[in-house]
C-alpha cells in the first residue's frame, strides 16, 4: 500500500512540475513544437501506404458485401 502512494505521489509530483515548466515557456517555443509535431505527422503519414489486399480478401469482402441488404429489397448480383 505503501509502494502506490509513493508512485501516487510522484506521479502528481511529475505532473505539476510538467505543468510549471509550460507556464514557463515562451509562447514563440509551443509554437516551434508545434510546427515539429505536424511535421512529423506529415513524415509519418507519407510512409503508410494503402493496403493492397489479395485475391482471398477480396473474395471474402465481395461475398460479405453480397449479404448486406439494400434499401429497396431487390438483390443486386
Amino acid at each position: 500500500m505503501r509502494a502506490v502512494a509513493v508512485r501516487l505521489l510522484y506521479l502528481i509530483l511529475l505532473r505539476v512540475l510538467g505543468w510549471i515548466t509550460l507556464l514557463a515557456r515562451s509562447e514563440a517555443s509551443k509554437d516551434a513544437e508545434i510546427l515539429v509535431l505536424r511535421h512529423q505527422l506529415l513524415v509519418l503519414r507519407r510512409q503508410v501506404r494503402a493496403p493492397k489486399p489479395s485475391w482471398a480478401d477480396r473474395a471474402i469482402i465481395c461475398a460479405l458485401a453480397r449479404r448486406i441488404p439494400t434499401p429497396d429489397g431487390c438483390s443486386c448480383a
